[in-house]
C-alpha cells in the first residue's frame, strides 16, 4: 500500500506570552471570565514576527527532526488565513527562507480546518506519485486581525506555527478522512479585507477586524465535529480504544467538552493545550502534534484523529497512523 508516512512534527511559537490578567488591563474582562468560558489562561503573541517567519522557524525544526535536507523537499503547503501578503504566498516566503528551492510551494486557506485540509491535499500528491515528500505547515499571526476593544474575540486567539514532514512509504499515514464545508453559513466568522460587499450583520464588522458570531460557531462545532469523527470511524474497522488521542482544533474547552459528550468518550481521550496557547487557528492542531512529537509520544504505530472546524464554514477529520 502506498502511504504518506509522517516522519517528523514540530512547532514554533513567539516567546512573548500574554496572560488573561494582562489583557484585563486594556479590555473589560478578567482571568476568571476568560478561563471559565474558554479554558484559556495564556497566549503567545508576535512581537513583530510575521506569519512566514513563524512558519519558517517551525519548518527548520521539522526538517531537522526528520533529518531532511531543505533541497530535498518537493512540496510545501502552508495553511493560513493571516499570510504576510495577499500575494506572494506565505509558502513561497518559507521556501526562500529555508532554502528549499526545488519545492513547489503554495498556500491553502480553510481557517481553523486549514491544516487538516492541507494534510489531505499533500497525502493525495504523495499517493499519486507526483511527489515523494511534503512539508505541511499551519501558521498564523491571528493577533494582527483582532480588535483589542472587542473582548468576545481578542481574548481567544494567539500566534504560532506547526507542521509535519511526510515521505512516501508503505505503512501508516492517512488511514481515513472526512471533509466538509457549509458556505451558506460563511457570515458566522469573517476577517474583512475591504468595506465592500460585507456579508456580516454584526456591528463590529464595520472595522477591518475578525468578527464572529460566537454562539453560531459553538453550535456548529459541537454539532458537526462529532458527526465528522463518527463518519471517519465508520470508514475503518477500528474502535476508539485503538485510537490514542483525538486532537481537535484548540478553540474552546467548552466546545471540546461538548464534542466528547456527543461521542460518549472520556475527556482524557482529547489532547488539549489551549490553556497555554489559545486559539491559533490553522496552527493549533500541528502545534499539538509538534508537542507530542517532542515528548516522544508519537511512536511507530500510534494512531490519532485530528479534527478541525472553523470559518467557511469548514470541518474535517483525518485518522493518522505514525
Amino acid at each position: 500500500m502506498v502511504a504518506s508516512k509522517i516522519c517528523a512534527a514540530g512547532y514554533y511559537v513567539p516567546e512573548h506570552t500574554v496572560s488573561n490578567d494582562q489583557l484585563s488591563e486594556y479590555v473589560e474582562t478578567s482571568d476568571e471570565w476568560i478561563y471559565s468560558r474558554t479554558g484559556i489562561r495564556y497566549r503567545h503573541m508576535s512581537g513583530g514576527e510575521n506569519t512566514s517567519q513563524l512558519a519558517a522557524k517551525a519548518a527548520k525544526r521539522i526538517l531537522e527532526a526528520a533529518g531532511a535536507d531543505p533541497l530535498s523537499v518537493e512540496l510545501i503547503i502552508v495553511a493560513t488565513i493571516s499570510g504576510d501578503y495577499a500575494t506572494p504566498s506565505t509558502a513561497c516566503l518559507v521556501q526562500a527562507e529555508i532554502g528549499a528551492k526545488n519545492a513547489v510551494a503554495f498556500d491553502l486557506g480553510a481557517a481553523c480546518s486549514g491544516f487538516v485540509f492541507a494534510l489531505s491535499v499533500a497525502d493525495k500528491y504523495i499517493r499519486s506519485g507526483l511527489f515523494q515528500n511534503a512539508l505541511v505547515i499551519g501558521a498564523e499571526v491571528m493577533t494582527k486581525t483582532l480588535d483589542f476593544q472587542d473582548r468576545s474575540t481578542c481574548v481567544l486567539f494567539g500566534d504560532g506555527a506547526g507542521g509535519v514532514f511526510l515521505r512516501r512509504g508503505n505503512t501508516g499515514g492517512v488511514l481515513a478522512e472526512d471533509l466538509g464545508s457549509d458556505g451558506m453559513s460563511a457570515q458566522s466568522l469573517l476577517v474583512r479585507h475591504s468595506p465592500v460587499n460585507n456579508l456580516c450583520t454584526q456591528q463590529s464588522c464595520k472595522q477591518p477586524f475578525l468578527c464572529m458570531d460566537g454562539k453560531a460557531i459553538f453550535q456548529f462545532a459541537v454539532r458537526e465535529t462529532p458527526k465528522s469523527i463518527s463518519r471517519l470511524m465508520d470508514k475503518t474497522t477500528l474502535t476508539y480504544d485503538e485510537i490514542r488521542w483525538i486532537i481537535p482544533h484548540q478553540a474552546n474547552s467548552r466546545i471540546i467538552d461538548g464534542i466528547a459528550r456527543k461521542l460518549h468518550l472520556p475527556a482524557d481521550k482529547f489532547y488539549c493545550n489551549m490553556y497555554d496557547y489559545g486559539n491559533t487557528s490553522s496552527a493549533s492542531i500541528p502545534i499539538a502534534l509538534g508537542q507530542l512529537w517532542e515528548q516522544g509520544a508519537l511512536t511507530e504505530g500510534v494512531r490519532v484523529i485530528i479534527a478541525g472546524f472553523g470559518a467557511g464554514l469548514t470541518w474535517g477529520s483525518l485518522l493518522l497512523e505514525f
